[in-house]
């Protein structure tokens, strides 16, 4: 899948006053446990993603799963981009680490997807438009953000 292709929807930053080795450690352990829930497992399957259950490596590495996603690329400590798709959506998160001054990573999630056909549409308005989405990813951040500290 060509990540770049697909339109960007969003981006969510924190500064995180860890360094970005914590970071990704606490990037790969927030994921498995967001995405490992069984309301994650249920609604993977409702909307028939390709990647229903967590697969692959451990850490994560390229080819690896998680209910929704599979990781297209992995750079430790830099990069980490997520792709799936399901009956109304074809969407990618990738995570990028980044020094900061002071011993600080900024963590960036940006998320891209297309919504082909009404049906697309309508998944659209409820999960992007009505604010659902960013409220998530914005958790997600903030938990990666918690719990990269917490190791200090």
């Amino acid at each position: 899948m060509n990540i770049a292709a697909l339109p960007r929807i969003d981006e969510h930053t924190t500064l995180v006053t860890a360094r970005a080795d914590d970071v990704w450690h606490a990037l790969g352990e927030t994921l498995e446990q967001s995405f490992g829930r069984p309301r994650s497992t249920r609604y993977a399957r409702l909307v028939g993603v390709a990647d229903r259950t967590a697969s692959g490596t451990r850490p994560l590495t390229r080819g690896s799963a998680v209910a929704g996603f599979r990781v297209a690329e992995a750079v430790p400590g830099r990069e980490l981009a997520l792709v799936g798709r399901h009956h109304f959506s074809t969407y990618s998160l990738v995570f990028r680490l980044e020094e900061a001054e002071g011993g600080r990573t900024r963590l960036r999630a940006e998320t891209r997807a297309r919504f082909p056909g009404p049906f697309g549409a309508l998944y659209r308005l409820l999960v992007i438009s009505s604010g659902a989405h960013a409220l998530l990813t914005g958790r997600l951040v903030a938990a990666v953000r918690r719990r990269a500290e917490d190791v200090r």
